[in-house]
């Protein structure tokens, strides 16, 4: 599943994740009447239209193979908000069904396929942002431990790592004043740290960072953990350079 993200503005993202996991050996199948999870409206209060799309995800998303998603905060939902929303409804089975096979891609990559070290180099400083929605998953330290595995990436640690980026999703767009002053906080402790890029698996917490950090003419580079996995690969020329 790719997310409403990566259609809208991180195209690579999804490219790179179908090029990890055809690395592994997965054979990736991509539903075209995907949309979204559901996760705005059900943050935004509005349970009844987050019903109809999940509805629609579980219709997509028909089967027995995991659906694999490049986004912490949509994985979440597709294994936790999808069953708050329909637990008064009797039948819960498809639901759950959908909520047992649900991964996020790094969850899926180190602890679903058991892949603990990764081949190639990245000779970067990196600062990664565990979002929310990573905490208390097994997702945040998967993608440590992939990252560390990498020849040449050094993680540059920063301050108070668990404070929320600000974005929030729809908070973002209630409480906009909010919202940016959490993210420049968040960028004053990842900017000290002197990273060369800002990771994360989580692609609303890298548009968000991103746009104040595009605003305040700052360099600094945003990847999602996807494409520095990708873009190891090739350096080792394990896939083509695009």
């Amino acid at each position: 599943m790719a997310t409403c993200l990566c259609d809208a503005f991180f195209d690579d993202v999804a490219v790179a994740t179908v090029q990890v996991l055809e690395y592994l050996g997965v054979e990736v199948g991509f539903p075209a009447d995907q949309t979204c999870c559901g996760q705005p409206a059900f943050n935004a209060g509005d349970w009844k239209a987050s019903r109809k799309v999940v509805r629609h995800v579980v219709d997509t998303f028909k089967g027995e193979d995991p659906v694999v998603v490049p986004s912490g905060s949509c994985a979440a939902m597709l294994f936790h908000g999808a069953l708050l929303e329909f637990e008064n409804e009797p039948d819960l089975s498809e639901v759950k069904q959908l909520a047992n096979r649900s991964w996020e891609l790094l969850d899926y990559i180190v602890n679903g396929l058991g892949v603990r070290e990764w081949p190639g180099s990245f000779p970067h400083r990196v600062s990664f942002h565990r979002s929310c929605h990573l905490r208390g998953t097994c997702s945040g330290p998967a993608a440590m431990n992939l990252m560390k595995s990498i020849d040449g990436l050094e993680l540059a640690t920063f301050g108070e790592a668990e404070q929320c980026c600000g974005f929030g999703g729809a908070f973002s767009v209630s409480h906009p004043n909010i919202s940016a002053r959490m993210g420049e906080l968040k960028l004053e402790h990842i900017i000290a740290a002197n990273p060369e890029y800002l990771v994360a698996a989580d692609m609303g917490c890298l548009l968000h960072l991103g746009g104040i950090v595009d605003k305040s003419g700052i360099e600094l580079p945003r990847l999602h953990v996807a494409q520095v996995l990708r873009d190891a690969l090739v350096s080792a020329n394990l896939l083509p350079a695009a």
